[in-house]
């Protein structure tokens, strides 16, 4: 792969920026220092920034020519609210939070493109350079959006890009169309009337009707869908009672629903609602039925699709075709607005990991999670080749 010269001798310093961000994470919306910090360096590479779109979030822009196109590229910024179990230098110093998805390589990449970018300007038009916050569930792609962020920042494309364990380090992934699902909860509460365990007839048992609930569920994927549609229902908690010998007065039951379009989350919604609604009042229950849509699917449009493939083949890249999967993301709500394709770069099988790793593998949510910093050079040249060859290419 032909990575950058200038890219590669700044590795280090970049290095360095990724693993402070990682050793001081911050929850979605609350990146203040994280904020601070990439404002404040964009700004020593005179790159003008904007910030406060979405609470927390910056935008540099990076102009050259006299072209109107503009094309953005984004990088979230936000970490879990999970302990880390690594014991290096860089880990996190606050128990209950940790950059366990890579947030902080991403923006480290860009952040390495960005310098690159200032320096050279080997383009025409404008590149925009999107630090989000909070995707990590709160929807900071959604509330950029809502601040202005396309008012502000008019651009003909939107790009980002995501690490994924278990792909050899630096290869890349994408495919058109749904590539992540939509993310979506539900809560359920069936109330009855409690008894004693051993005169069940005195009371009205909703612990029955909660499991028929659930399996019923499991009908509507095979036989309210079409088979070639794709959709999850997966019942994760299920509250009810407090001693062995009394029949509770409800059941609470909660999960998630996953989808790759809004039809089949539409259907998949009413029958849940339906079932809930019949079963309850076939077992003399009430029932209250809560249902939220958080990410919409992430459908990658086709034209930028091939756009992205073609471009990181001629950096050398290997690229494959991407599997999509049921996990959610945020991009999803520019893609809403924007042409544009997110994609994957293999963050390697975990061997990169220095000493005081933690026992577990390193996967995405992993308390023994850790970013690759080989892959800064690689995602920086891959920014770089993307912006050029969009602003330079015919419209």
């Amino acid at each position: 792969m032909r990575l950058l010269d200038t890219v590669l001798a700044q590795g280090e310093a970049i290095t360095a920026l990724r693993r402070d961000i990682h050793r001081h994470p911050e929850l979605c919306f609350q990146e203040q220092r994280t904020s601070d910090l990439i404002a404040a360096k964009l700004t020593e590479w005179g790159i003008p920034v904007i910030r406060g779109l979405g609470k927390t979030g910056v935008v540099g822009i990076v102009q050259n020519g006299s072209s109107p196109r503009a094309v953005g590229l984004r990088a979230d910024i936000d970490a879990l609210p999970m302990t880390e179990k690594n014991a290096f230098a860089h880990a996190s110093a606050y128990p209950g939070r940790m950059h366990a998805c890579g947030h902080d390589g991403h923006t480290a990449m860009l952040m390495a493109a960005a310098q690159h970018l200032s320096r050279y300007r080997n383009f025409d038009g404008t590149v925009y350079l999107i630090f989000q916050p909070a995707e990590e569930g709160g929807g900071g792609a959604r509330e950029m959006i809502k601040d202005g962020l396309f008012e502000r920042c008019p651009m003909d494309a939107v790009f980002g890009a995501h690490n994924w364990p278990g792909m050899p380090a630096g290869t890349f992934a994408l495919a058109p169309g749904p590539v992540f699902a939509s993310s979506n909860e539900f809560k359920i509460t069936l109330r009855g009337k409690g008894a004693h365990g051993a005169m069940p007839h005195l009371g009205l048992d909703p612990v029955p009707a909660a499991c028929q609930l659930v399996t019923a569920f499991q009908t509507i994927i095979n036989r309210n869908k079409r088979p070639i549609d794709t959709g999850v229902i997966s019942v994760t908690m299920l509250k009810a009672g407090e001693a062995t010998n009394v029949i509770p007065d409800s059941v609470e039951l909660q999960g998630t629903v996953r989808t790759f379009t809004v039809e089949v989350l539409d259907l998949i919604e009413r029958r849940m609602k339906e079932l809930t609604e019949g079963l309850a009042g076939a077992f003399e229950l009430t029932a209250e039925f809560d249902f939220h849509r958080n990410y919409p699917p992430t459908v990658n449009h086709v034209a930028e699709t091939a756009f992205v493939r073609q471009a990181l083949v001629d950096m050398g890249a290997t690229v494959q075709d991407f599997e999509p999967t049921m996990g959610a993301e945020d991009f999803s709500y520019y893609l809403l607005h924007k042409p544009g394709c997110y994609f994957l770069i293999g963050n390697g099988d975990g061997t990169h990991r220095v000493g005081g790793h933690g026992l577990g593998p390193c996967t995405l949510h992993n308390p023994s999670y850790d970013f690759n910093d080989a892959l800064i050079p690689v995602g920086g040249t891959m920014w770089v080749r993307l912006a050029e060859a969009f602003l330079n290419a015919t419209p």
